[in-house]
């Protein structure tokens, strides 16, 4: 189940350093117009999408989620400060980020994604999306 926290009142915080779920994931991208989970093909990798694009995959035995940076120079950097690391099979502009990632890093990272992956829509598409 989805946590929800009061991530201005007290203990925000402690909130805030909490590691990820992939109730909280699910819940973050589910969130986000247009966004669907299509049913996996090997049943061991799911891909969130947007307008047919996919913003952020969760690898099956890898433990943590891919997602799109908007260049190489970023997922570099997220990568060099231990925020990710590098997405095994995916273009250098995609990271992956671990289960231990805290909440609010993690959901900025998703919606940043999701933002790179629909404004690369056609903008029929996007218009169709709401939001």
């Amino acid at each position: 189940m989805w946590r929800a926290y009061d991530l201005d009142g007290p203990g925000a915080d402690a909130v805030a350093a909490m590691p990820l779920t992939r109730d909280d994931l699910d819940h973050i991208c589910g969130a986000l117009p247009g966004a669907e989970l299509p049913a996996p093909d090997s049943g061991e990798h799911d891909a969130w999408k947007v307008g047919g694009k996919m913003f952020t995959h969760v690898f099956g035995q890898v433990p943590g989620f891919a997602v799109k940076t908007d260049s190489v120079e970023t997922a570099d950097m997220l990568i060099s400060v231990d925020v990710a690391q590098k997405a095994p099979y995916f273009h250098r502009s995609w990271v992956m980020l671990p289960w231990s990632a805290d909440i609010e890093e993690a959901r900025h990272r998703i919606e940043a994604s999701y933002h790179l992956v629909r404004a690369g829509l056609p903008k029929k598409v996007q218009a169709s999306l709401g939001g």
